[in-house]
């Protein structure tokens, strides 16, 4: 059970698991590794008790110590790595934005080198997560400030269903038009410029340079309304995959302690069934006594 739990944390727990993609596939290969030694050890281990094998026992004892290490390990790392970082709120809107200077450390240089950034921000833009984006009310697309009040999640990937402001009779009215609307994938730094450009809104994934000044930020000059762009190359993006990924290990980390916590227990009765073997070995007769008082009581039962 914990081996088959631990499988489907590490197939399901980041940015692919919502619409099968590979995104970010080298960050599930910790647990895909402690998985599947956990699944060998623990049939070596039930071999052993249901067979009384003395040395598969011993095997799985030793292993599953490291193994339970290994877990700890990860455990710990997964909290270190993010440690920093979380959205910032804009004044007057809904959702956070992202920025890649508030995180640090192993997880940020990973996302950010240029090797596996080319991979993820390609995943990204072939899930068509940001045209997904789009919402209208009895046909008409949302406004600047109906879009302004929408909770934007940073770039994770969410089998949700599309939320509309209408009353049970306006829906069964225009279920036509409803029906086609897709699941939205919502996704905060890489689907529209940074507030702090001053661009004005068309729609969800547009969006034209104002009158004024725009921001010094340099994802203002890189967003592009090229949708086959956007701002799949800002800092912004970049940031609001670690934001995603940060939620996504912490729930993971959660599951996996758990985990350790029934494998703790397994490994205790696998240190029981180890001794039982041992004893049987040993032609030690069950409950024979290994204690004898030194001065025995005058009252026998």
């Amino acid at each position: 059970m914990a081996s088959a739990w631990a499988h489907d944390t590490s197939r399901e727990g980041y940015l692919s698991r919502a619409n099968n993609t590979d995104c970010l596939k080298f960050l599930q290969w910790p647990l895909i590794v402690i998985g599947a030694s956990i699944m060998v050890v623990s049939l070596a281990g039930f071999a052993g008790a249901c067979y009384r094998n003395t040395f598969l026992m011993w095997l799985y004892l030793f292993v599953m110590f490291f193994i339970i290490g290994a877990l700890i390990g990860f455990i710990i790392f997964a909290y270190a790595v993010t440690d920093k970082g979380s959205g910032r709120p804009v004044m007057n809107k809904g959702y956070l934005e992202y920025y890649l200077p508030d995180y640090s450390g192993w997880l940020r240089d990973r996302v950010v080198d240029q090797s596996y950034w080319a991979k993820i921000s390609a995943c990204i833009r072939d899930s068509k997560v940001c045209s997904k984006m789009g919402r209208s009310f009895n046909g008409v697309p949302e406004t600047y400030d109906m879009f302004s009040m929408r909770k934007l999640s940073p770039i994770e990937y969410v089998r949700s269903q599309a939320v509309y402001v209408q009353s049970r009779e306006q829906r069964q009215s225009n279920s036509a038009s409803s029906s086609q609307a897709p699941s939205p994938s919502i996704a905060s730094g890489c689907c529209k410029p940074p507030t702090d450009c001053g661009f004005v809104y068309v729609n969800e994934t547009v969006w034209t340079p104002g009158g004024g000044l725009v921001g010094a930020d340099l994802d203002c000059q890189r967003w592009s309304n090229d949708q086959q762009l956007l701002c799949y190359q800002c800092d912004s993006c970049k940031a609001g995959v670690l934001g995603s990924l940060k939620k996504s290990w912490r729930k993971v980390s959660v599951i996996n302690i758990v985990v350790l916590i029934l494998l703790v227990i397994f490994y205790v009765i696998g240190c029981a069934a180890f001794r039982n073997n041992r004893r049987i070995d040993n032609d030690e007769p069950y409950g024979e006594a290994r204690m004898t008082k030194a001065r025995p009581s005058h009252f026998q039962l």
